[in-house]
């Protein structure tokens, strides 16, 4: 097969991005991607509708998941590429993911609440583009600055959400061991998620890195849209050292901003195209 321009990691209002499906598969024809993925975060509700909209378009794709996995207070982000969606082992994994993260904002409300900032759960549902979507911590947070706890978003998370802060919560989270076993189970390949944005000092991130490779971990995103040149030298080294395959994706959550669908430039490898049957 000749080289393939690809995008592996795409958001939709099915989790926490503005664009719809439709709209993202458009963008990738428009862009000259000609395999793209979309990997909502801990659900395959759009799933379908984008297989089928990237098979009307003549583009490659497979079923794939962002798992907003942890390890202890760290966020470890793991990506499912080619998964089983109606296996039983996946359905029931995202079933208690989406149950966790209600669960999670519950407490996370909770603890806002009594630091006298005031968010119900109705105004944090409200900020979902879709009912289908797990409740995202975004969602909470555009809530919080809607009501003028913050001036956006991200003030209002990294002041109240992010790990140290009084609304931090991580139940219901799965470790990242766990994802890559669930991934395996049904038919799956894990891929390590933004290196570059785990808040791990590099040494720290090594020996996760061993941790995961032992268990199983395939592949990791070494080319991403927020790495540097040298960053993107340096993970490939790292996955060329641990015999991991290298993946790639813009991360894309809307049609504007900073990033866009196809990059960075990156072409799948003829082993993980093989190994996802393309």
């Amino acid at each position: 097969m000749r080289d393939l321009k690809a995008d592996m990691h795409v958001h939709t209002y099915y989790s926490d991005g503005t664009q719809s499906p439709e709209e993202a598969v458009k963008k990738a024809k428009e862009n000259g991607v000609d395999f793209v993925v979309l990997t909502d975060h801990d659900t395959t509700a759009g799933t379908e509708e984008f297989v089928d909209l990237c098979e009307r378009e003549g583009l490659f794709t497979v079923k794939g998941t962002e798992v907003s996995a942890y390890d202890g207070d760290t966020k470890v982000h793991m990506l499912a590429y080619g998964i089983d969606t109606e296996s039983k082992v996946y359905v029931d994994f995202l079933q208690r993911l989406i149950r966790g993260a209600r669960e999670r904002t519950e407490e996370k409300l909770a603890l806002l609440d009594k630091v006298g900032v005031h968010i119900t759960m109705a105004e944090v549902e409200a900020e979902r583009k879709s009912e289908l979507s797990p409740i995202h911590a975004m969602y909470i947070a555009e809530a919080g600055a809607k009501k003028g706890y913050a001036s956006d978003r991200f003030e209002f998370y990294g002041k109240y959400l992010d790990a140290g802060c009084v609304g931090f919560s991580v139940r219901g989270r799965p470790s990242p061991e766990e994802t890559i076993d669930i991934v395996h189970a049904a038919g799956g390949i894990s891929s390590l998620a933004h290196p570059g944005r785990i808040a791990l000092s590099e040494l720290e991130k090594i020996k996760l890195l061993e941790r995961l490779k032992e268990r199983g971990l395939d592949a990791m995103e070494a080319v991403y849209s927020s790495h540097t040149e040298r960053d993107t030298e340096y993970y490939i080294s790292l996955a060329q050292k641990y015999g991991l395959m290298v993946t790639g994706g813009s991360d894309t959550h809307s049609l504007t901003g900073k990033r866009s669908i196809g990059t960075p430039a990156f072409c799948p490898s003829g082993e993980l195209l093989g190994r996802l049957g393309l």
